[in-house]
Formats: structure tokens, sequence, C-alpha cells
């Protein structure tokens, strides 16, 4: 049976939604596989246990299919209407990844590949196995090796086309298609993502500590999250879009098309008075079918409860005094620690309007004995 060109398997992959498609080959090495090591090496996956598990399948995706010889990379454009940073300013709100504001990409990525799977067994009757950011393989460097963009030094992928906000699936196949060619990094001097960070997850270019990662902090790490960090997180409870909003080469990024990743109203900039007062029953309401509602409710109370301290409202602290009797341990926890930099907040309030009482009396003195 006949095997498709890179072109028509770019003109599938359109025609069944996607974005931009591109292809590579898998039979040879590379560094990406390195990289890997050196991360888990260091710790630098903090305790996500799984990426340790499955180190060995991971690093090279023949490692994890032996009988991969190609991959067919797609990406759904999800780039949002506003800048994802204005948010921070609204310490009020919640600041939420723009990724998780719509419905579940996992979801709509994989119906999609699986449509393109179906019409390349047809057309081919070659064999696949298709991969949402649900198995170990490294969607990034792929993606990179491909020609669909390159990873920037936040280690992300960065498109000429669309900027930072693609998400990927990967086709393997035992068939051997024309490659295209790969990307090339387009980084330069550039430290914007850098240097942006507010928790200093870098180490350096290309490397990332995602022990120190609001992302990571916020939905993978399953504890308290410590001291030093909360006061950088501010007010994001779900993410954090800091590295990929400031690229450059956003100049290039487009409004995604997809009316699926659209921001609903518990994504969009929620008050955090209204997250503090979900309940199990009401979180899984509110988040039934959004990425968040993996996280649960107790982390992801902890993660409002940060935010909450780091507000400075002090209108928050009856809500606040109502977790404290929460029966989870964490949400207990962060509550009390929300408290202590709210009533922080409210004496150094309470004591600015002393201070400023004082000096209105001592105007008003000098004015009385001038005149």
């Amino acid at each position: 049976m006949p095997i498709w060109t890179s072109e028509e398997a770019r003109a599938h992959a359109l025609s069944v939604g996607f974005d931009v498609c591109h292809v590579t080959s898998v039979e040879e090495g590379w560094a990406a596989s390195d990289r890997l090591r050196s991360f888990v090496e260091a710790g630098f996956h903090g305790d996500m246990q799984w990426m340790e598990d499955t180190l060995e399948r991971r690093v090279h995706p023949q490692a994890m299919w032996s009988g991969a010889k190609s991959a067919i990379v797609v990406g759904v454009n999800y780039g949002p209407d506003h800048n994802p940073l204005g948010i921070l300013e609204q310490t009020d709100r919640a600041a939420i990844s723009v990724y998780a504001k719509g419905k579940d990409y996992h979801d709509l990525l994989k119906k999609r590949l699986k449509q393109l799977a179906r019409d390349f067994v047809a057309a081919t009757g070659c064999e696949v196995k298709v991969f949402v950011d649900t198995a170990p393989l490294m969607e990034k460097p792929l993606a990179a090796k491909s020609g669909l963009g390159w990873q920037g030094k936040h280690t992300n992928l960065v498109s000429r086309e669309f900027g930072s906000w693609l998400f990927l699936g990967v086709m393997l196949t035992e068939a051997e298609l024309s490659p295209d060619e790969p990307g090339e990094d387009k980084c330069g001097s550039c430290r914007a993502c850098l240097d942006i960070c507010p928790t200093n997850a870098f180490p350096g270019p290309y490397q990332l500590d995602a022990r120190k990662c609001i992302s990571y902090l916020t939905i993978e790490h399953d504890g308290p999250i410590p001291l030093d960090l909360r006061e950088p997180m501010g007010n994001r409870i779900y993410g954090c879009d800091d590295c990929l909003a400031v690229c450059p080469w956003n100049k290039f990024a487009q409004l995604s098309s997809e009316a699926k990743f659209a921001a609903g109203v518990m994504t969009d900039a929620p008050a955090l008075s209204e997250l503090l007062a979900l309940d199990d029953e009401a979180f899984r309401e509110a988040y039934r079918g959004s990425p968040i509602k993996r996280i649960k409710r107790r982390r992801f109370l902890r993660n409002v409860l940060i935010a909450t301290g780091n507000s400075g409202d002090t209108s928050l602290i009856p809500t606040v005094k109502n977790l404290l009797s929460d029966e989870e341990p964490l949400v207990r926890g962060m509550a009390v620690w929300a408290l202590s930099r709210l009533d922080l907040a409210g004496a150094r309030a309470a004591k600015a309007e002393h201070l400023a009482s004082e000096a209105d009396a001592q105007v008003q003195s000098e004015w009385h004995l001038i005149n």
C-alpha cells in the first residue's frame, strides 16, 4: 500500500482540525535523552516520581515502541485574546494559566489524533500509536526535531507561526516517512523568559528546576508549598504563563479559533472570595471537563489560600476563618498562613491610617496657628 508523503500527512492533519503538522524520523539518537537524564539526576523533577520510574522508556521513542520509525507531530493553536500577565495586577482575583481556561485539551486532541490515525492506517496499512501528553514520550523535542518550532531557553516550544501557544500531539508509526527539516533555535541573546520567572526556576538557559516552577507547584506538587515560594506565587492558582507570555515571538501569535478553549465563568479571572467558598461538590461542578478538576479541591484551595494571603484583602478574613475547620489538613494549614498574612496587612493598614490621621491633625493644628 502507498505511504503518505509529508505533504499528504499535513493535508490530512489540517482536514481533521489541527493547525500545524510536521514529520520527523525517530530512528536516530538525539540529545534530548542526555538532557532528560541530567534533569532527573539533578532532582529537578521534584516529587514527579513517574519521570524517574519511566526514564528508560522516555529517553527515546523507540525505547517505548521499538517498531517506531517516524513521528507525525501535530499542534492546535490556543492563542489567548489578551495578555496573560495583566491579571497579575488584580490581586483580588485568581490567575489561571491560559491552557486551562477552557475544556481539557487532551480530549480534543486525542479525538482528532485518532481520526488521523484511522485515515493513515486505512491508506497505508501501517501500525500507529497516538499520544497526547499521557505516555512517556517527549513531545517537545519531537516537535523541534520535526521543524514545528524550537525549544526555547525556558524549555518550552516556540513556534515562528504561533508563538508560545500550541498544544502538541504525536502519532508514531512503523512507516518510514520523509522527514521535515528540524527547527532552528531563534532565541539569540534574549533572556526575557529567564528573567521574568518570579521564583527563579531556571538554573540557566534551557534548564528548568521544576521544584521552583509555579506550574509544578500549583499542579503537580501535592503537599504544602515551601514558605519562601508562596509570596512569589502572587495570585497564580493554577499554572503560570509568565515565561510564555513574555516571549518576543508572540508577535506572530494568532488568536485561537477553537471555541472549546474559550474561558469559562470560573476560569476567567474568578474572584478569590468566590473560590474560597467552594465545597467539594461545588468545586467538581465548577470545573467539570476542565484540567483543573484533576488537582482536586484540597490542592486547589491550597493555591487559592496562598493567593488570598498575598492579596492583602482583609475583607476575606471571615471566609478564611471558616476554612480553619475544613476537613482537609492541607487546607487548614494554608488557612492559618493566609490569616497570618492578612492580619499583618490589616495591622499595617491600621498603622498607616493612624499615622495619616496624626499627620492630618498636625496639618490642621498648624493651619489654625497660621490663620
